[in-house]
């Protein structure tokens, strides 16, 4: 089935249902410095689920065009993408399980037509630390649907994802217990980082079983709902919010409860299609036959190139379509890259020339049922993206013939070479080090230190640079060591948010294995204290923020800017300062030297391994990145 009709279809289902269809929300959100885009249906109705009253009424449902820029390294294999539409529907105290499940089942079942046989869904298994019990409710639920169906539907207590992986299913088995790390909805995550006050509860996720044969075992483990492995795809999601956190951290039942259901457009296309592979539902396999026309080469062995082209154009023409230009800053940065992307992948396709006035009108035309409302600058937006696409192939086209140049008889740049492209000819260090990758040129080692010296001493021969400035506790300017040296920043954030606002760092010591961070402190962190941190960091690098630098006079740094800093008295009267997410409204902006990342989505998955006392008065954290 057409998405654009599964998309249809939903909306007319839910509208019978006696929903009222609202307007989907920009991608780009005015007045939240919490993320760049708008990355679910439930976001923008999030005051509404936390008890403001909607215009609309109580039952509603929209489309959500999305985008979540933290899934852009996975973007490649058959099921991830950066930009998705997400189905959804909320019931603002009215209806509740019975309903929502009922309901969805329904539209699966009779309006996209899914063989039932192929429908699995998990439930939340409970908590005995909280007294939260396990949802009896949900899998009864479900086992009447199944068995009206025809559909065998025996329970199984699963417990962890990894047990998951140990256990497997077993015959008959359609209803999976997870635990809250899988069922369970908060705006903190799981159940201990549940915030104080919220409204929060037990989900249940439904997949389609794609096939058995899918599984790779080896990798991930027996099959099951909840598996990394190919076998199952997550189509949708049921939230129902039946608890508030109390303030002495303990749950009680809420008199008006929630329900937030999301499904993903593209999933539910391509389970319709019997497809595990997105890319080949109706919004984008027009975009990659375009693409095969254009190369002269085909989608099966060049899945990764085509499969990056598409998801990114598609995801840089609804920002054009909306408003948003390329820049340097924020969500324009973001958007710059993924134009920059499509074209680096491009040229793996032997695609040398421009190509999206060849791309653009497909995509627009894939979206042509989206609301006015949303795409107020459709008209615009090729021209955007074209202008975009003439700029970068001329910086381009410049830096790859003096890449070549310099790799002519040594396959081997150092950093001063890198800084060389970026200083003379434009061309900035990550596109020369995704080239180098793609061309297997190898860069030498200390490649980082050696570049960001070369740039020091450029910044110094025109005499803005600052002088004397800290180290900042790195051992080195390797890859790794500088990884860690942006996590520093995000942790001291998350101490001052969750913690409190006057730590202050005392010292680190950053290696290429760990970071050491002391601060301020006059107790002992309690372990949700640490879980929030820790927490807040990953939210942080999830959203893969920008991280940005430049130089300042010492007064507006500290006056205007609010930049942190400790030794004011002893700063030069020019230095540099880092800026972490919206340059407005930063999560962080601190005095350093650098260096640091671009985005925070290339540090991985932030874990405290120690918290201890350093002094007196002072705490001490040891953590990793994994």
């Amino acid at each position: 089935m057409d998405a654009n009709e599964i998309r249809k279809r939903f909306l007319d289902f839910q509208v019978k249902k006696g929903h009222t269809i609202i307007q989907p929300a920009p991608l780009v959100l005015e007045n939240d410095p919490t993320t760049l885009f708008t990355g679910s249906g439930m976001q923008p109705l999030l005051p509404y689920l936390l008890g403001k009253e909607h215009p609309e009424g109580t039952r509603l449902c929209d489309s959500q065009p999305s985008m979540r820029l933290q899934d852009i390294e996975d973007v490649g294999d058959p099921r991830h993408t950066t930009v998705f539409e997400m189905l959804g529907n909320w019931s603002l105290d009215y209806y509740f399980k019975e309903e929502q499940i009922r309901n969805f089942f329904e539209f699966l079942t009779r309006e996209v037509g899914l063989d039932p046989n192929k429908i699995y869904v998990t439930c939340f298994i409970g908590n005995e630390k909280y007294g939260i019990p396990r949802d009896t409710e949900v899998a009864e639920i479900w086992q009447k649907v199944f068995n009206e169906a025809g559909v065998e539907a025996k329970i199984a207590e699963i417990g962890s994802a990894e047990e998951g992986d140990k256990r497997g299913i077993k015959p008959g088995e359609r209803i999976f217990f997870y635990d809250d790390r899988e069922n369970w909805w908060s705006r903190g995550g799981g159940i201990d980082t549940t915030p104080i006050g919220d409204p929060c509860g037990p989900d249940s996720e439904v997949f389609y079983d794609f096939g058995e044969e899918l599984q790779d075992v080896e990798k991930y483990g027996l099959a099951h709902p909840a598996s990394d492995g190919a076998r199952f795809m997550e189509i949708g999601n049921q939230v129902f919010m039946q608890y508030r956190r109390n303030e002495d951290g303990t749950f009680s039942e809420l008199e008006k409860k929630n329900v937030d259901f999301g499904g993903g457009l593209e999933r539910i296309a391509a389970a319709a299609i019997g497809s595990f592979d997105v890319f080949k539902i109706s919004l984008m396999r027009p975009i990659i036959e375009k693409l095969e026309e254009i190369s002269g080469k085909a989608y099966d062995n060049n899945t990764d190139e085509m499969r990056v082209i598409t998801d990114h154009i598609r995801g840089a023409y609804l920002l054009a379509a909306q408003g948003l230009a390329p820049s340097n800053k924020t969500q324009g940065y973001a958007m710059r890259r993924l134009i920059r992307r499509a074209i680096l992948r491009a040229l793996d396709l032997g695609i040398s020339s421009n190509f999206l006035a060849e791309i653009v009108p497909i995509v627009a035309e894939n979206y042509k049922d989206l609301p006015d409302s949303i795409l107020t600058h459709r008209e615009n937006a090729l021209e955007v993206l074209l202008r975009e696409e003439n700029t970068f192939r001329k910086t381009l086209n410049k830096g790859l013939k003096e890449l070549s140049k310099l790799t002519k008889n040594n396959k081997v740049l150092d950093g001063k070479d890198l800084f060389k492209l970026q200083d003379t000819y434009g061309f900035p260090l990550e596109l020369s080090v995704e080239e180098c990758y793609r061309e297997g040129i190898e860069l030498t080692k200390g490649y980082l230190k050696e570049f960001e010296a070369a740039l020091k001493e450029q910044r110094e021969r025109s005499q803005t640079a600052s002088k004397g400035m800290f180290k900042g506790g790195l051992e080195d300017h390797g890859e790794q060591t500088v990884k860690y040296h942006t996590a520093c920043h995000l942790l001291l954030a998350a101490l001052q948010k969750h913690i409190s606002p006057d730590i202050m760092q005392k010292g680190s010591n950053i290696t290429a294995d760990r970071v050491r961070f002391d601060f301020n402190l006059d107790h002992k962190m309690t372990p949700e204290e640490i879980t929030a941190v820790e927490n807040q960091v990953n939210e942080w690098i999830v959203a893969d923020l920008p991280v940005v630098f430049d130089e300042y006079e010492k007064a507006y740094a500290r006056d205007t800017l609010k930049a942190h800093g400790q030794f004011w008295d002893k700063y030069p009267e020019i230095l540099k300062v880092y800026t972490i997410g919206d340059f407005d409204n930063p999560v962080s902006r601190e005095v350093c030297g650098g260096p640091h990342v671009e985005h925070t989505g290339a540090l991985g998955h932030f874990k405290v391994k120690k918290e201890e006392s350093s002094s007196a008065g002072v705490r001490r954290i040891k953590a990793i990145l994994e």
